[in-house]
């Protein structure tokens, strides 16, 4: 599966980079996000419980920061396993980009999944990716616009 898109975001490129490399922020964001730590300034583990179609599954997996060029860019992946529900990896690349007194958020992502997960079919995995992308960034938006604007 791929998806690309861009948000616009009503903060400056150092309050959105700070957001995307806060696990505060992300666990708050993430849809279904049960657990996010920091074990490194490049590595985080997670625990996301998430429902597709008929199949809920909790997914316990570590992601990994790289190719960071701050506060423009990074790629960002990860692995989880879900049990029996299956596995999903992948990745993103993000780029932030000055638009005045906002910020717009590039992503390309790309992932892979496999077990009872696959077997969904792709128009329900890709439907569902997308309206738990459009969560992310919509709650994501609004946790930076409330700290910039608690900042200011």
């Amino acid at each position: 599966m791929d998806m690309t898109g861009e948000e616009r975001i009503a903060a400056p490129r150092e309050a959105v980079w700070a957001a995307l490399n806060d696990p505060e922020i992300l666990k708050q964001c993430i849809p279904g996000c049960q657990s996010l730590e920091m074990k490194s300034p490049t590595e985080l583990s997670a625990v996301v419980k998430i429902r597709i179609g008929p199949v809920s599954a909790s997914f316990t997996g570590d992601v990994i920061l790289s190719n960071i060029n701050a506060p423009e860019s990074y790629t960002i992946s990860g692995e989880g396993k879900g049990g029996i529900a299956g596995f999903a990896k992948g990745g993103a690349d993000v780029t932030l980009k000055d638009e005045g007194a906002e910020t717009l958020l590039v992503y390309d992502v790309k992932a892979q999944i496999g077990g009872k997960l696959a077997q969904l079919g792709a128009r329900l995995i890709d439907s569902t990716s997308k309206k738990l992308a459009q969560q992310f960034f919509t709650d994501f938006t609004a946790a930076v616009q409330a700290r910039t604007n608690g900042a200011a």
